[in-house]
């Protein structure tokens, strides 16, 4: 049990790698990309089903 409470402070003792503080950033950046994303797909997506739902109404309104 103390070889246990022992890795668990030096654990908490590493400064090494990323914290989270990065880690937070990483994921604002990541979250920022698949907006744009979306809001760049997301328009041309609906006026696609758009579309297909007017030829589904009616086939004479099925034009390119």
């Amino acid at each position: 049990m103390k070889n246990l409470a022992s890795s668990v402070k030096c654990f908490i003792r590493d400064e090494g790698g990323a914290s989270a503080v990065e880690y937070g950033m990483l994921v604002a950046l990541i979250t920022v990309a698949v907006v744009i994303t979306v809001l760049a797909v997301g328009q041309k997506l609906e006026e696609t089903f758009n579309r297909i739902q007017r030829c589904l109404n009616n086939s004479a309104n099925c034009g390119p």
